[in-house]
This record gives structure tokens, sequence and C-alpha cells, in this order.
């Protein structure tokens, strides 16, 4: 009996396009090469295959040389990037993880910016959607989080494509069997040390006692999420410059900035505030807490709520994590961030055209330019000013952290290079900077 094909998002896809499949040799992975082949005589787009070797597992190579052969069989161009997870991990303090997916995608960047491929398809599952949902879900997540992974993810100069979020795991290996393909299996994906392996092997199997369905309503509620998320950003976009006040009111009227370059303050009138449903408010605030480079939780985020109240003591004041200071005065609740900074990442300096290697940051950047100059790798420092490609003028680097969602430890040492005065390069951002190119690579062995 013919067994039906997997579902593929094809409305992802368009001819001409050049899609890079990431093919790690696992079921998943292997599926979604099987059908995109299936599919590209219908769809018109060309096919690569690339495989990043994390440097994590003593079975990576024979992963490797499985998915090259793979590549080689169908007679695809093969991309592979030999990467050190572990040793990125501990120079930038992530988790395996973390590091792992970031040299990932570094990768899957250059391939794109090197012309080699249009976009980047992952195998995704409607079972990784629902560990998703359930991770994020355990870990206190807003709306935003629970919107899980979404079908496109736009990652300058291209994107990466989720087709099988529809597919469950069980139907990828069933399908598989059926067209006698093999796979490679993962056994990290079996220690239960890690979250999301509890939550695949336990915490799911025994929601499905309760809806045998369970993981197809969690992807539900990350459609739903996804949508509520994008309809609220518009929202954002369009009176928030109204209500957030730079710097401190002052006695003519007008607003005044701190005296410490690195220090940055955002008010809001807390009366402002109780004219707002609380759906609204608790956004505004967070939007804020952004916007100095922090993430609010509900606790703090209702604190700060009850702060806008009528019968809140004045003066308030408290700190939040990240060394953000938070004070309500007669008629403003003010955000300030502390002028006391971590440790920078230390300064590579390198002649342009050249290459530098920055292990702290985790990347290899190979730099070009008309003429012969100086450059230095550093952190972004506040106050920095950089232009985007296509924007009307220079925007604080600050605020394009807060647009490429960058929080944390990551955001605190995230890496600019500077020529001239100027910032000509800054990691996951188009900058408008005539005469430079700059492609930015996985540390090499």
């Amino acid at each position: 009996m013919q067994r039906p094909p997997l579902t593929l998002r094809n409305h992802l896809f368009h001819p001409g396009q050049r899609i890079a499949v990431a093919v790690s040799g696992g079921a998943d992975s292997v599926a979604l090469l099987r059908r995109l082949l299936d599919e590209r005589p219908t769809l018109g787009f060309a096919l690569s295959v690339v495989h990043v070797h994390h440097g994590i597992r003593e079975a990576a190579d024979e992963d490797a040389a499985f998915v090259g052969g793979l590549a080689a069989t169908h007679d695809l161009p093969f991309h592979l990037c030999r990467t050190d997870a572990p040793a990125a991990a501990a120079a930038l303090h992530e988790t395996l993880e973390e590091a792992a997916r970031n040299l990932r995608y570094a990768f899957f960047r250059l391939l794109m910016a090197k012309g080699e491929a249009d976009a980047v398809a992952t195998a995704h599952t409607l079972d990784d959607q629902a560990e998703t949902v359930l991770h994020k879900l355990l870990r206190g997540a807003w709306t935003e989080g629970l919107s899980g992974i979404h079908p496109v993810l736009t990652l300058e100069p291209g994107s990466i494509l989720r087709p099988f979020l529809d597919n469950t795991h069980a139907a990828v290996e069933a399908w598989l069997v059926h067209l006698q393909q093999p796979w490679r299996e993962d056994a990290t994906n079996q220690d239960l040390a890690h979250t999301r392996n509890r939550i695949r092997w336990e915490l799911l199997p025994l929601l499905r006692t309760f809806n045998p369905q369970i993981a197809a309503q969690l992807a539900r509620l990350a459609s739903i999420s996804a949508d509520e998320e994008a309809y609220w950003q518009i929202e954002l976009d369009r009176f928030l410059p109204g209500l957030l006040l730079p710097g401190r009111p002052t006695r003519g009227g007008g607003r005044s900035s701190s005296t410490h370059p690195e220090e940055e303050t955002v008010a809001i009138e807390h009366s402002r505030l109780r004219e707002m449903h609380p759906a609204v408010a608790r956004r505004v605030l967070r939007a804020a807490a952004r916007r100095l480079g922090t993430r609010l939780s509900f606790d703090h985020t209702e604190q700060l709520l009850a702060m806008a109240g009528p019968n809140s003591p004045r003066p308030g004041k408290f700190d939040l994590p990240g060394g953000i200071t938070v004070e309500r005065s007669l008629r403003e609740i003010r955000l300030t961030r502390a002028s006391t900074l971590p440790m920078p990442g230390p300064e590579h300096a390198f002649v342009i055209p050249g290459e530098v290697r920055a292990p702290e940051y985790g990347v290899c950047l190979l730099a070009e330019s008309a003429a012969t100059t100086a450059g230095t790798l550093r952190p972004w420092k506040p106050g920095d000013r950089v232009t985007l490609r296509y924007s009307r003028g220079p925007k604080k680097v600050a605020e394009v952290l807060d647009r490429l969602h960058i929080v944390g430890a990551a955001r605190k040492n995230w890496p600019v290079v500077e020529s001239e005065g100027k910032i000509v390069w800054m990691r996951g951002a188009e900058v408008e900077a005539p005469g430079f190119r700059f492609t930015a690579q996985p540390l090499p062995e």
C-alpha cells in the first residue's frame, strides 16, 4: 500500500529559489531532504545539502560522512562546516546548545552571504513545536515565547524555512521506513539530563494520557500566539513613540539626558499607564525595559503596574536585574540603566582588507575594503550609533539590539567593527558602510 507523502508547506518556496537543506543525519532532516527532492520538479527550486559538525560527539564524523554520502547519492552540492561548539560555549559563557545553535546559524548566514543559497530549510516538526512551547511555558514565557518555532525566520541576508511543522516525528519515521531510507540516531537525544529530552520522553507522554492530540493543541497555541504578537508589534510601533520619554524632565519643560554616556533613562507618565488596559500597560512597560537591555518577569511587571497606581507611596524606588533602577516621581515612572557595566570583552585591532579571529565572540571575520585602513573588532558601547542599510540615518546600537531581540549575556558583548570612528559592521545587522564588505565565518579548527 502506498503511504501518503509527508505534508510540506509549499507556499514557503518559489521557482528559481536556491534551498540549502540542513541535514543532521537524523530522521526528520533526512525525510525533509527526500520530500524536497520529490517536490523539486513541481516547485522548481535548486537544492543543496548543508551539515554542521559541532565537535561534540564521537559519532559526529560518521554523521558527516553519512550526510555527505546522501548528498552524493542524489547528486547535490554538499556544504560541510566543522566547528568546536564546546570551546565556543566556554569562551562565550553559553550553554552547549546555545553555542551550537549560534555556530550553526552563523554558517547558514555565511552560505547565504556568499550566494550559495537564498534560504536554508530546517526539519522542525510538530513535536518540536510542542516541546518548544512546553519548554518556554515551564520557564515562564510570555505570549511571544509561546509562539514557539516560526515557519519563516528572517536571517539577513536570507531566511530560515520550516516547512515540516505539520508532521509528527512518528509519521516521519514511518514514511522513511516505507521508503527504505536509513537515517542516523543521535544518542544524546535519550539523555534525560537535558530538559528538552525530559519533556519529550516524560512530560509529553504523560500529557497524551489526558489528551492524545496534545502536540497538535500546543502547535495551535503557538500559531495563535504568533498572530497575537504580530498584531501587538504593529500597535506598539504605532503608539510607543508618543508614550516613552527619554531622559528626565527639566524646569523649562524639556527633557535632559544623563551626563554619563553609558547611562540611559526611559520614562512614562503613570497617569497614562493607569488609563490603559492591563494588557496594553504590560506591553508598554516591557517595551520600555527592552530599550534598556533587559526583559521583565511577570512579577516585576506587576510591581511596576502597582507603582503606577494612585495609592502607590511616593517616591518609590527598586532595582531590576541587569542594573536597571526604577523610580516613581510625582508624574513619572523612570527606568534607568546603571552606569556600572560588566567587564567588556577584548578589542582586536586588525588591518582591512584582512581577517580577524575572535573566539571570545565566536566569529572569524573576513574584511574587504577599497583602500587599506585600520579596524577594531570590539563589544558595542552605550552611545554607539550605526547606520543600517535602507535607513534614513544613524540609530543607536541599543535600539538595533532591541529589534534583533538580543538580551542577557549575549547583549553585553555584542560585537561591532569600528573604522575611522564609524561602526562599519555589526553582527546580525545590515550596516550601510560604502567601500566595506564583511563575511562572518565559523571559527576554523
